[in-house]
């Protein structure tokens, strides 16, 4: 039965035959993919659920927001940072870089196109996407469309949807209640006390921007965090991991790692921090657990002008119980928790992604799935990760390509007579 209503939609709405892979995603890593396939020779459609590219970055993140990494490590193939642009570029000047990356290489996504599912026909030996309008013109949100193409690359990346934990008594608080995607500066937060939860990259530099506005941040601190400082003597301490991981092992790195942090920041568990037992790369590697680099909030803790708490027992009207039994009067919540993969959601008969909307098969080989199916993006190593994914997809892609379709090859078991061309 379910079949037949699945060939009944599939005459009902329009079906379009992409002549290369269709790509989820209109982010860095998608527009990334785009660029790699066309210098390859290979045309390609990317579907996105927004209105512009890098909606997480253009849409879903704070004002103060700079790349924690040296540009050098966050750029993406074929086209550098313009040489002006300062070390750790700001949230604007990345989203610049980005929009010229696509002007530059004739990158247009089809934008406004929300992918409800996706799943590889057997019949066809072709993937099938099917989406819905997500503008707000007249009629753009029931207007369905099926893409039909021989190669899908999913580049939705590791931050498609924010997660919002459930917590006792949030719902009672009757305070202002945000995730950390809605944040954009400390300025409505004047003489506030303000809980946020989580303190990751996001939560400390939330606490350090409300402090900058004036407001009385508290932190809750549920788990271990690895602090690390951004530079060392100058120089990136991410680049110095990199160029370390050429001649050490891993555990070796981790632990000039440590000894520098605690060189440069001291002991954090006086700030009531606790370090994990596993290193901070390793715990990346095999966690995605990413280290915080301290760009001033470590500072505002030992002055006391952002208070590290425990865990959440319960919220209340107006104020927040702790685990240690500490009650606070607060005015505010942000939800600094963190993002996940919506994989899972829209992409279905699948065992390449695990239920966490990650590959299962980890970096560097978690790139490639079978029946034509590519993962960029996933790899918790940020741009540089997405940046070699896309050169492998797309080299991949193109060779097959080359040797296996012809531009002129069109599907044949599937319907031709409601599929149009792009």
């Amino acid at each position: 039965m379910s079949s037949m209503a699945d060939q009944f939609g599939f005459f009902s709405r329009r079906c379009v035959w992409v002549n290369g892979p269709i790509i989820v995603g209109a982010g860095p890593s998608g527009l990334a993919v785009a660029a790699c396939l066309k210098e390859h020779g290979v045309p390609s459609v990317i579907l996105e659920r927004s209105d512009c590219i890098a909606s997480l970055w253009q849409k879903r993140t704070y004002d103060r927001l700079k790349l924690h990494l040296p540009k050098q490590f966050c750029q993406l193939p074929r086209f550098p940072f313009p040489e002006h642009y300062p070390e750790y570029p700001t949230k604007q000047q990345f989203i610049d870089y980005l929009e010229s990356y696509a002007k530059h290489l004739e990158i247009s996504p089809r934008f406004n196109q929300s992918v409800q599912l996706a799943r590889y026909d057997e019949t066809c030996g072709l993937w099938r996407v099917r989406t819905t309008g997500t503008g707000t013109a007249a009629g753009c949100r029931s207007q369905e469309v099926e893409y039909i193409g021989r190669w899908l690359v999913v580049a939705t990346g590791e931050n498609a949807e924010s997660v919002v934990p459930e917590l006792d008594g949030l719902r009672e608080f009757g305070g202002d209640v945000m995730h950390v995607c809605d944040y954009k500066s400390g300025e409505a937060y004047r003489g506030k006390r303000v809980l946020v939860v989580g303190c990751g990259n996001s939560g400390m530099e939330v606490c350090l921007d409300l402090c900058d506005y004036d407001a009385f941040p508290a932190m809750v601190v549920r788990d271990s965090v690895h602090v690390l400082p951004r530079e060392v003597l100058g120089k990136s301490t991410f680049e110095l991991a990199v160029l370390l991981m050429k001649w050490l092992p891993l555990w070796l790195v981790d632990k000039i790692l440590l000894v520098l942090a605690w060189l440069a920041l001291g002991n954090i568990e006086r700030c009531g921090l606790r370090r994990p037992s596993t290193g901070p790369l390793a715990l990346k590697n095999t966690e995605g657990r990413t280290p915080v680099l301290d760009t001033g909030a470590l500072g505002k803790i030992r002055s006391g002008d952002i208070k590290v708490v425990p865990g959440i027992k319960r919220f209340s009207p107006g104020k927040v119980a702790l685990v240690d039994g500490q009650v606070l009067d607060i005015d505010s919540v942000v939800l600094a928790t963190g993002y996940r993969s919506n994989v899972p959601q829209w992409l279905q008969g699948c065992e390449f992604f695990s239920k966490d909307g990650f590959p299962k098969t980890t970096f560097p080989n978690g790139w490639k799935g079978q029946s034509g199916l590519y993962a960029v993006g996933f790899t918790r190593r940020g741009l540089s990760g997405a940046s070699s994914d896309a050169v492998r997809t797309a080299k991949d892609i193109g060779r097959m390509w080359k040797e296996e379709l012809k531009p002129a090859k069109r599907p044949v078991a599937c319907h031709r007579r409601c599929i149009s061309q792009i």
